[in-house]
């Protein structure tokens, strides 16, 4: 069968359907993508590369599938420019949609949600957009840092937004507000929490559903809290930033950056610079939090975790980064193995996928808590710059971001 067949028949499967919520790093940002039938195995040199797009601008935000298109974002001159594309790998649209951070690494970070014929993506000055998902029309923005008196922490703004219900949420961690939530449709004001204070974090945040209720989980530069989606009320706060833990006496010391993991009645934090992981454990009426373990090990700074079969997966800070394995229960540090630099991770299908972020390397591990069981592995050689970006699976095609350029690799099993 041509391979042009192929790949339409690839991104024609039914996975993602109008009216459903495609975020960044898959299924409630937890690292999770909802595949089957992929590959266990590559050939020796890498999967096979499909298409390559070239032009996409400059940054680390990660790819979104939605409807046989494929979503990113980009820094191209002075404006961040959306782009869609097709399963062709050729450009259907781009559009900007404000300015980028002007400071510190000044590429885009956040990555765009979809929800129905609707996108949503924040810039790097703070200015939430809605964009028509068909032609690229912006329908309404709403400057929410400006507004509710955001004050930016060091490298700038990475957040992607939150679709909760009817609302569209984002965290301008201001003087006037932390958290807010607009009307996804029409762009209204529904609620702004009270300000709890501190900088903004570069993390994204999540819903946490417990018992009978849900909240939505976020940080700032020095607390975790958890918010009431209905009204914005703030339900509890979470110092995680204490000097006297701290080995590494910088500002940086105070970044945050991984949306936080949660299962049950636990809510895992983990970050760079020499930080400890923290479990947290919600009380019985989930309206207060208190330590359950800390661990030293992993301090992941800005890839990410996942949690597969009560085991938690990651790198951590550094030089000389390892990969970790904790056990989710006890803290205890199951595994710890050199393979390259540190980087990001995710999971699908029973597998991990791991970015090298120093040297290009992506990996293919066997989850496995007692040894780093490497299967496959192939080296990214196009685009420029640091291999930040988080990978990105859907309908069976690996999406990585490398400055400019996006590949897609063809990662399904043929039956």
């Amino acid at each position: 069968m041509p391979k042009i067949f192929i790949l339409l028949f690839i991104m024609g499967m039914v996975y993602q359907t109008n009216g459903q919520i495609v975020s960044w790093r898959g299924e409630n940002r937890s690292g999770h993508f909802n595949e089957e039938n992929l590959l266990k195995i590559w050939p020796e040199d890498g999967p096979e590369l499909l298409f390559l797009v070239e032009g996409i601008g400059k940054g680390w935000s990660s790819a979104i599938v939605a409807s046989q298109r494929i979503f990113i974002n980009g820094k191209i001159d002075s404006l961040e420019y959306l782009s869609a594309i097709d399963e062709n790998g050729e450009i259907i649209w781009q559009v900007p949609y404000g300015l980028p951070w002007d400071q510190a690494y000044p590429e885009t970070r956040g990555s765009v949600t979809v929800d129905d014929d609707r996108l949503y993506v924040i810039s790097g000055q703070g200015v939430l957009s809605c964009i028509d998902k068909e032609n690229g029309r912006v329908l309404w923005t709403a400057d929410a840092d400006d507004k509710f008196g955001a004050v930016v922490s060091t490298f700038g703004i990475a957040e992607s937004p939150l679709i909760v219900d009817n609302k569209v949420i984002c965290t301008p961690t201001g003087e006037e507000a932390t958290m807010v939530a607009f009307d996804k449709i029409t762009g209204e004001l529904i609620w702004q929490s009270k300000s709890i204070g501190g900088k903004k974090s570069y993390m994204s945040p999540i819903l946490y559903p417990y018992k009978d209720r849900s909240y939505i989980l976020n940080g700032t530069d020095s607390h975790i809290f958890a918010v009431s989606p209905d009204d914005g009320e703030i339900v509890w706060m979470y110092k995680h930033y204490d000097r006297s833990r701290e080995r590494n006496k910088e500002e940086w010391g105070k970044c945050i950056i991984n949306s936080l993991v949660f299962k049950d009645d636990e809510i895992l934090i983990t970050r760079g610079y020499d930080y400890p992981a923290i479990m947290l454990k919600v009380d019985s009426t989930g309206s207060d939090v208190r330590e359950k373990w800390v661990n030293p090990t992993l301090d992941n700074e800005h890839g990410g975790i996942v949690l597969v079969n009560n085991h938690i997966y990651g790198s951590n800070y550094g030089n000389n980064a390892k990969w970790v394995c904790l056990d989710w229960d006890t803290g205890e540090v199951t595994f710890l193995q050199k393979w390259n630099g540190s980087g990001s991770i995710v999971t699908a299908d029973g597998m991990l996928y791991l970015y090298d972020g120093k040297r290009g390397n992506i990996g293919l591990v066997r989850p496995n808590p007692k040894e780093f069981e490497l299967v496959s592995s192939f080296k990214i050689f196009k685009g420029t710059g640091q291999h930040w970006s988080h990978l990105s699976i859907f309908n069976g095609i690996l999406y990585v971001r490398r400055g400019d350029v996006l590949m897609a690799y063809d990662v399904m099993r043929k039956e």
